[in-house]
């Protein structure tokens, strides 16, 4: 399958073409991602294990979302059922794409862990007391442990990026889908690169009006990742 090397512009492209699918039909994008969030705040009151089955369950409800932006683009409607549509044949492949990321975090945290961030953990969650040296220390154990977490967790977002759109529009396997995701976004890497600061930025702005802006760059984030699927996977409208 061909993999597009695009411009360097096009990651702000992505965020534009994601606004103006999101201004089509405005309130059920809302609607639609207020449910999504609904969800996950009540999977979150299962302690440990509601998280678990968010992050298996994600690539399914983000399959459904892609498939409306489809539907969107071809004139058709955008619909609360949408959110469900991952579910009905590709379920399969998509929880498994869920079940590799939720492997690949857990690992990600052991190997924190491991470099300072217990340390930083019972600093925060227990109240352990320590002096001016031992907090130097445990400052820096906690950052160093920071990073090497987002060093490895940006190739984890690298092969989940696509995956769940390869699925469900390519009939990929889930590890094909992810494997495919990470070069592609690895041969992409300075347009996402725009696009991740142009989102950071954007996050800020959305965020000082009382976060009422997230009601806007959620769901134009959301049509931003069909808009780079898109421009990277599908030329001349092809499917």
């Amino acid at each position: 399958m061909e993999v597009k090397q695009v411009d360097a512009k096009q990651g702000w492209q992505w965020i534009v073409t994601g606004f103006f699918l999101f201004r089509q039909i405005p309130l059920v994008w809302i609607l639609l991602c207020t449910t999504l969030l609904l969800i996950a705040a009540t999977l979150s009151l299962i302690p440990m294990a509601g998280q678990f089955i968010f992050t298996l369950l994600s690539p399914v409800f983000l399959a459904g979302l892609m498939i409306g932006c489809r539907a969107l683009e071809q004139g058709g409607k955008l619909e609360m059922t949408h959110l469900l549509a991952g579910f009905r044949s590709t379920s399969g492949p998509l929880i498994t794409i869920g079940g590799i990321y939720l492997v690949g975090q857990v690992l990600i945290l052991g190997v924190a862990m491991l470099i300072g961030g217990e340390v930083m953990m019972g600093l925060m969650m227990d109240g352990k007391r320590v002096d001016e040296n031992e907090l130097k220390d445990v400052m820096s154990s906690g950052l160093s442990a920071l990073l090497v977490a987002l060093m490895l967790s940006i190739p984890l977002m690298m092969a989940a990026w696509f995956a769940p759109l390869l699925v469900i529009f390519k009939d990929m396997s889930a590890v094909d889908a992810m494997r495919l995701s990470f070069f592609a976004c690895l041969k992409n890497i300075i347009a996402f690169q725009i696009y991740g600061v142009t989102l950071v930025v954007l996050m800020i702005i959305a965020s000082i009006p009382y976060g009422l802006g997230l009601f806007v760059l959620v769901p134009t984030l959301f049509a931003s990742i069909y808009a780079s699927y898109k421009d990277i996977f599908e030329t001349d409208g092809s499917e």
